[in-house]
């Protein structure tokens, strides 16, 4: 219970030496000057020395049959200016005539010296009884300890609660994080809250002190980065970090108060030695962010190490689903297989990453310590399969904010993108920003997953949300000098360098449209060929720059976009790309020699030769031309597990000559003869390779709503059809079927993958005499591409 201390007169007698020390240990650290853990021992100190000579006074000692306990802060020796002293009394229930004089006479010299007080009185069956009833109170007595006394029986109090945890922690957990979700409701995200409160909210010390609690009862075993009970893991300095603001915080405003408040937050800065209030908000987002992902982490572990004791392991025996080569889904979490060796393996923490985002699944807290302990950092350039797996990380909407974060708290975004640091919890100048700049690119990040088949190269549009405020937090303009840092990412990524020259000009130019159309007069001719000059005439700048300004916008923050600007912006881009002219398709390249001599040769081949990156292979396919044999190869090669990433169907000496990148989904690729069996099954009919495969039932559903477009090529003669979708095993199959029962022709075709979406083009050739076949053609091609949930919208352009 708490009470108020009497103010009727000055202290007397041990309320005089009791508030003197107090004082002399807070005249001795300048509220304007760094005090953090110096001061914290000195109050520490001087309350148990006077602890200590009033128990004496008292006849509290050795073997006495009475203790004084402390819990809270000064049981773990973290007494701040505006900490309660947390008392317990503790006795042996054999001296009743005693105990009312002792407790006055150790209470009432604390009242009086006004420093605030939580006290009880027990006896050890009274502090186990509170210890398995009330779930507070049960992580409150696990700080016990010994002041002053009887040493031994504080002992047996101490050892019993924490024996008691130990064995009861899997039953009291449900109710433990009952109270911990409440306390968050109410007190909020201190990651995201103007006014953080250090000590209650998401985030905060209590927080800490729950994860104690859980590695005390032994349930986050395994979770040696995240524990802070550890010394220099992120989750201790984090924690120690908190302690300092608090420490400095009762100090400069003379309160006990834990709520961060603006009108504080300046001189608070001064006093701990940072630059200004912004670093200060940027200190404790990353401190709080640190401690909710290891609680998170913590919790699920927890969990999952109660539901596989004793019986209930029996009844549930958790199976491990494979998701990608070295990655399976193991009790509701992403883990790594038991065949698995990070070290070896540069890159499974990307196909992790993309596992986790892609299927909406935390990545299990062991399986990230051996990442972070073991992984190498990727190769330079990079190859092919980490870049693919990064993208389907960023297309993947929601779960890529929890997913980054993982990789964030525990270190692995720093080995793969240095230049994040520099972003990292920086809090915004702009009072109408929502975010801290990492979070709002991360923000920027999802809100482009659902515009990835409105634009021509989904990759860059990701990539260039990702980076497009990476130059803040440095002095000087954030597009030129993000412009120059995503120069050496995009380098490093791998990327064609006209494919670096676009993303840089997106970064370099992704304020452009916004201003124009809101500054300026986006109807004027003038004004868009200018900016149409700007861009280069380059089309699918021009759109990407486009679908970036929605969705960074829209991360922005409500007082900075709307429907009225979003509609600006989208006017202005259709003008510009008007002014450059229509869209070029991809046709597909010409046949090699080699590949020439194949289709002369004749009869059916399967060859599979080593393909751009270490994982993939080119295999070429060839068969006798025929309808309906494009569907046929496509889904053999996806049922017998392998992706297709690209491909480039022709045709030479009426035999069909089709090129396909493809990637094993698990380990390597099956034998040759095989698949030509299989295709040869196929094609004779024997077997329906093509409705065995997965429906998109069965499968997450995408953001990006499937797209298609006629185009009437003129030059070339051809009439062309686009797909754009979300990518799906088998979907080559799906959409070459649909044509090949619609009696089209496929005379050629380019198949693209650009992280998790594919864009197919089509050179048709329709029968006469067909009217509407273009319409039906159309909607029978959406109708197989997976579509988002919430929203039937699938777009039609001729």
């Amino acid at each position: 219970m708490n009470a108020a201390p009497r103010l009727s007169e000055p202290p007397r007698g041990p309320a005089r030496s009791l508030a003197s020390a107090r004082a002399a240990v807070l005249e001795s650290f300048p509220s304007d000057q760094l005090a953090g853990r110096p001061l914290r021992a000195a109050l520490t100190a001087a309350y148990e020395l006077w602890l200590v000579d009033r128990a004496h006074e008292l006849g509290i000692g050795p073997g006495s049959g009475y203790a004084i306990v402390a819990v809270g802060a000064l049981g773990r020796r973290e007494t701040v200016p505006g900490s309660d002293l947390d008392l317990i009394l503790l006795h042996e229930d054999r001296y009743q005539e005693r105990l009312a004089d002792l407790a006055d006479g150790l209470w009432y010299p604390i009242w009086d010296a006004r420093i605030g007080l939580d006290h009880s009185v027990k006896t050890l069956p009274d502090a186990l009884r509170a210890a398995r009833e009330e779930p507070t109170a049960a992580l409150g007595l696990l700080d016990a300890r010994f002041i002053a006394g009887d040493d031994d029986l504080a002992a047996l109090m101490v050892d019993s609660v924490r024996n008691l945890w130990r064995i009861e922690a899997r039953l009291r957990l449900p109710d433990v994080l009952r109270i911990t979700r409440e306390r968050w409701k109410r007190s909020g995200d201190n990651a995201q809250r103007a006014q953080p409160d250090l000590k209650n909210g998401r985030g905060g010390l209590r927080d800490v002190q729950l994860l104690n609690a859980l590695a005390l009862a032994q349930l986050t075993d395994g979770l040696t980065r995240l524990r802070a009970d550890e010394p220099d893991t992120p989750v201790s300095l984090a924690y120690a970090r908190l302690l300092d603001v608090r420490t400095q915080l009762h100090l400069v405003t003379g309160r006990g108060r834990d709520l961060v408040v603006p009108e504080d937050a300046t001189d608070l800065a001064d006093a701990l030695g940072l630059d200004d209030r912004f670093a200060l908000a940027g200190l404790l987002s990353d401190a709080a962010r640190t401690v909710d992902f290891a609680v998170q982490t913590g919790i699920r572990t927890a969990e999952n190490a109660i539901g596989k004791r004793g019986l209930a392991r029996l009844r549930r025996l958790p199976t491990r689903k494979p998701l990608d080569e070295g990655v399976v889904q193991h009790d509701g979490e992403v883990a790594l297989a038991r065949s698995a060796i990070p070290s070896q393996d540069a890159g499974l923490v990307f196909r992790v990453a993309a596992a986790a985002a892609r299927h909406d699944l935390p990545i299990n807290g062991p399986a990230l310590e051996r990442l972070a302990r073991y992984a190498p950092e990727p190769t330079i350039p990079w190859t092919t399969e980490p870049l693919d797996d990064l993208l389907v990380l960023l297309s993947s909407g929601a779960p890529t904010a929890r997913t980054i974060e993982a990789l964030d708290r525990i270190g692995l975004w720093d080995k793969i993108f240095p230049e994040w640091d520099h972003i990292r919890d920086l809090a915004p100048r702009d009072p109408v920003h929502t975010w801290t700049v990492d979070r709002h690119s991360i923000e920027t990040v999802i809100n482009t997953a659902a515009l990835t088949t409105s634009v021509s190269r989904p990759d860059l549009l990701l990539l260039g949300a990702l980076f497009h405020d990476i130059g803040k937090g440095r002095d000087g303009d954030h597009s030129e000098i993000g412009a120059d840092i995503v120069t050496g990412i995009g380098r490093r990524l791998g990327l064609w360098p006209d494919d670096v020259a676009l993303l840089t000009a997106m970064v370099r130019h992704h304020l452009l449209l916004p201003a124009v159309a809101t500054r300026r007069d986006p109807t004027d001719p003038g004004v868009v060929a200018e900016v149409a000059q700007t861009l280069g005439h380059s089309r699918v700048l021009t759109e990407l720059l486009g679908a970036l300004a929605q969705a960074d916008g829209r991360a922005t923050g409500s007082g900075m976009w709307s429907d009225w600007r979003a509609g600006m912006v989208a006017a202005l881009t259709a003008r510009v790309l008007d002014v450059i002219g229509g869209a070029e398709f991809a046709a597909p390249d010409r046949l090699t020699d080699d590949q020439r001599a194949l289709g002369a040769e004749g009869g059916m081949q399967v060859r599979l030769a080593a393909g751009p990156g270490p994982t993939t292979y080119l295999a070429t396919v060839v068969a006798p031309d025929r309808h309906g044999l494009l569907s046929v190869m496509a889904a053999v090669l996806a049922s017998s597990g392998l992706a297709v990433h690209s491909a480039q169907v022709r045709s030479h000496a009426n035999h069909a000559v089709n090129t396909f990148v493809v990637v094993p989904v698990f380990g390597g690729p099956p034998d040759v003869q095989v698949l030509r069996q299989r295709l040869r099954n196929a094609l004779e009919g024997r077997i329906d390779v093509v409705a065995d495969l997965p429906t998109n039932a069965e499968l997450p559903a995408p953001l990006a709503p499937p797209r298609a477009t006629w185009v009437d090529d003129a030059a070339a003669g051809a009439l062309l059809l686009e797909v754009r979708a979300a990518d799906r095993p088998g979907l080559l199959a799906r959409l070459s079927q649909v044509l090949e029962r619609h009696r089209a022709d496929i005379v050629w075709a380019t198949v693209t993958t650009l992280g998790s979406t594919v864009i197919d083009t089509f050179s048709l050739r329709l029968p006469r005499d067909t009217p509407g076949l273009r319409t039906d053609l159309v909607t029978a091609v959406l109708r197989v591409c997976p579509a988002p949930a919430a929203s039937a919208e699938q777009r039609v352009e001729r």
